[in-house]
């Protein structure tokens, strides 16, 4: 008899091994397993669930789109150009935002949790702040304002949760802790933005605009900047605490730009400074008319071949400076206004003098 080839034996022994196995395979008396009661949610969930059910509605998705022209036919074509979060400010339209998410745009479009979309205006911006102000035409009915809190009592270690766009995936939540406070970073203009809050929770190209919220719902951030060589969360993320935000946005809405603080004097630059081997801030001239001029600061002046310098300051309100930029930084801690106290060295002396700050353009 001829032998039986091994692949056709072996595809008999599996199907009797099929047929006998089958009835345990398929059993037709196989019912659902029955659902495990899970009770109440957790108080922690039920609150994060909370928070996101009522700030969502604040929330809003911002596209920027640019122009562009084809090099060949010349004809003007628009594209997407980025996307970003924001949040509503009022029943007005007002929206808020980061100045880097629309910055490059040629025009703009907010869309709400109702996934309704809104042609939007600049109203103004902060650059040096990383804020800006967007106007749209919706109606009040459609427009939930946040929730706002304050930043200068939080705790490194409090809940914090992040609404926000990332990647264009919209009504996106994440979760973390404050994780430091009064970190710096810089603004796209260069300047350093002071007392920013660091934040585990997870933030993502697209999360930039968005709020970030304490336990309570209410805004204390505007998720701003990321640290990541990748440019994906690295469970380190900045927002621009809230106290800063309730201060620029009034500004922005009322005047399409923030009011400077200044002392109304003309600064030596750095490197004047460094040839001259001074420490400080050296005034070179006194606008006639100006808070200094009223508070009794002294420019430099010139007298035969030599310099007179005028005075040197040393410290806004006991905080150290030693250039202009910090300087800068020092007095843009306070509103337009308010009063400060420098530290001068003059006639190789030091002297104190209260200056109220002013306006400047």
């Amino acid at each position: 008899m001829k032998p039986i080839p091994l692949l056709v034996l072996a595809a008999v022994v599996g199907w009797l091994l099929y047929q006998t196995w089958q009835p345990t395979l398929h059993d037709p008396q196989a019912v659902s397993r029955p659902v495990t009661a899970r009770g109440d949610l957790a108080g922690d969930e039920q609150n994060t669930i909370d928070i996101f059910r009522s700030a969502a509605p604040s929330v809003v998705y911002i596209t920027s789109i640019a122009v562009r022209r084809n090099l060949f036919s010349l004809n003007v074509y628009e594209i997407p150009q980025g996307t970003g979060s924001g949040f509503i400010w009022d029943r007005q339209g007002r929206i808020v935002t980061n100045f880097h998410v629309i910055s490059d745009a040629s025009r703009l479009e907010v869309t709400l949790a109702d996934h309704s979309t809104w042609k939007a205006a600049l109203v103004g911006a902060a650059p040096d702040r990383d804020l800006a102000v967007l106007q749209i035409t919706a109606p009040a009915s459609k427009l939930q304002p946040i929730a706002v809190g304050e930043s200068k009592n939080l705790l490194v270690g409090q809940k914090v949760f992040a609404i926000g766009n990332p990647f264009g995936l919209d009504q996106t939540l994440t979760t973390g802790v404050v994780s430091a406070l009064g970190r710096e970073i810089t603004a796209v203009t260069g300047r350093t933005i002071h007392d920013v809050i660091q934040t585990d929770a997870a933030i993502n190209p697209g999360n930039s605009g968005g709020p970030l919220l304490d336990s309570a719902g209410r805004l204390i951030g505007v998720n701003t900047a990321i640290y990541s060589p990748s440019g994906a969360s690295s469970g380190i993320g900045f927002a621009v605490p809230v106290g800063e935000v309730n201060r620029v946005v009034p500004q922005i809405i009322s005047k399409g730009k923030v009011l400077r603080p200044g002392l109304g004097v003309t600064l030596a630059n750095r490197s004047l400074t460094r040839d001259l081997g001074l420490e400080g801030v050296l005034v070179l001239k006194v606008v006639s008319g100006s808070a200094a001029e009223q508070a009794g600061l002294r420019g430099t002046s010139q007298v035969g071949d030599g310099l007179v310098l005028g005075d040197i300051i040393l410290a806004v309100n006991g905080r150290k400076v030693t250039d202009y930029d910090s300087l800068r930084d020092e007095i843009e801690r306070y509103e337009v206004g308010a009063s400060v106290l420098l530290t001068l060295l003059r006639d190789e002396a030091t002297a104190e003098v209260s200056v109220q700050l002013e306006a400047m353009q």
